[in-house]
C-alpha cells in the first residue's frame, strides 16, 4: 500500500508528518494492505492559520485494486486529531465495503 501525503500552503508538510501518517495508516489499515494500492491523504487548514475550532481537515482516498476509490473527510482541532479521525472513518468504510465482497 503506497501512501501519498499532500498539504495546503497553511500546513507544514515534512518528513515527520509523512512518517506519522504512514504509521497511523499501517496501524489502522494494515490488514487491508493486500487490497489497497494507494491511500492519498490531503491535509488543509480551513482558517488559514487563524484560531478556530475544528479547522484542520483531513481527506483520505483509499484506492482498492479493481474498484472505485473510497473517500472520506474528518475535521478536528489539530492536524493529528484530523488524521486519526479520518483513519478511523476510512477503516469503518473499508470494513463494510470489503466485508460485502467477502475479503
Amino acid at each position: 500500500m503506497k501512501v501519498q501525503v499532500n498539504t495546503d500552503r497553511n500546513i507544514q508538510g515534512d518528513e515527520r508528518l509523512e512518517e506519522y501518517v504512514e504509521q497511523v495508516l499501517a496501524d489502522t489499515l494494515g490488514r487491508f494492505a493486500d487490497q489497497l494500492t494507494r491511500v492519498v491523504v490531503h491535509l488543509s487548514d480551513a482558517n488559514a492559520g487563524k484560531a478556530g475550532d475544528d479547522d484542520k481537515r483531513c481527506m483520505m482516498e483509499a484506492r482498492i485494486a479493481g474498484r472505485r476509490p473510497t473517500a472520506i473527510a474528518h475535521q478536528a482541532g489539530t492536524v493529528r486529531e484530523a488524521i486519526n479521525g479520518a483513519a478511523d472513518k476510512i477503516e469503518r468504510v473499508l470494513d463494510k465495503e470489503l466485508g460485502k465482497l467477502g475479503h
